[in-house]
């Protein structure tokens, strides 16, 4: 398992939490999920196994948003 931070760009309203959050969770392999608003960003456990960090990217960007930098941090 990786903790996955992604800093994102293009975060203007509170329903926006909602569209990524639901994102990151259809993706496989994605648990813990937390968006932070006013930082504009996304933490989520993420198995390397089973998704990656470009699918959840990809998912998050035909949003509309941006995803701006990624930390990962094997647990």
């Amino acid at each position: 398992m990786e903790k996955v931070m992604m800093k994102l760009g293009g975060l203007s309203c509170p329903s926006c939490l909602t569209k990524i959050q639901k994102s990151v969770e259809s993706a496989a392999g994605t648990d813990g999920i937390k968006v932070l608003f006013n930082a504009g960003k996304v933490k989520f456990n993420l198995d390397p196994t089973q998704s990656t960090t470009d699918d959840i990217k990809t998912g998050i960007e035909k949003m509309g948003y941006t995803v701006q930098g990624i930390k990962t941090k094997e647990l």
